[in-house]
């Protein structure tokens, strides 16, 4: 075959694409378990961090103080009903993706931290840039929050990032996540930077980052307010 025509060069470079084609799936194929455990390794130190729970560094620690303290991993529904409970743990809510939590369902884990427990709940929203997401741990109460986490996918380093920061994210324990006895409608929102008139239930924002602020106020208002009738149900 004569290599300087142009049917050489087609053959040529269809061939090279079909093998390095070959080789990159190959190659995603073997990697993707230990990039699947690698997901789900970071979802759990996610999760003991809204726990209070920062200080591990290997995945030995942070897979042995999961198992510890994780319970179960509910699935319900907005209205308190239970449709899995979770007792194999990362069987139920664990494996429930973030785009499809709905009304019918909603991840719930199930925690014990010094012999108290606590529910810990998933949430996402939208910043200026991208996507926001975190958990909420709330006390037996159902209306104090025991300690939180966020994260974001591409806010402005310095202004909407530190939403990522502990300094931010426990500004958030202790507070009520209702004004009233109620209970219907959550009160606990982050207000811009400075604002805060009542820090019974409001969280000061971030400073120049005002629509990441709102994107994480709307992310906690409503990410809460989809687990009010479980909230309520418990209580009972």
């Amino acid at each position: 075959m004569n290599t300087n025509s142009n049917s050489y060069t087609i053959v040529y470079a269809s061939v090279m694409v079909v093998i390095v084609a070959f080789l990159l799936a190959f190659v995603s194929s073997v990697l993707k378990p230990t990039q699947d455990k690698n997901v789900e390794l970071d979802k759990k130190r996610q999760i003991l961090a809204a726990l209070n729970i920062r200080d591990l560094q290997t995945a030995n620690e942070v897979e042995n103080k999961y198992d510890e303290v994780v319970i179960a991993d509910m699935v319900v529904k907005a209205d308190g009903s239970c449709v899995k409970t979770g007792k194999e743990k990362d069987e139920d809510g664990f494996k429930v993706d973030n785009k499809d939590i709905n009304s019918g369902c909603l991840p719930v884990y199930v925690c014990k931290i010094n012999g108290s427990t606590k529910y810990v709940v998933p949430m996402s929203g939208r910043g200026l840039w991208g996507g926001l997401w975190g958990y909420m741990a709330v006390n037996d109460d159902f209306r104090t929050v025991f300690g939180a986490y966020f994260s974001h996918e591409s806010e402005t380093a310095g202004l909407g990032s530190p939403i990522a920061e502990q300094k931010f994210q426990d500004q958030f324990k202790g507070k009520q996540i209702f004004t009233d006895s109620a209970t219907s409608q959550v009160a606990l929102t982050v207000v811009k930077k400075g604002q805060v008139k009542d820090d019974t239930y409001e969280v000061d924002g971030l400073t120049g980052a005002t629509l990441t602020t709102k994107g994480a106020a709307a992310m906690v208002n409503s990410g809460l307010q989809q687990y009010v009738g479980f909230f309520n149900a418990s209580k009972k």
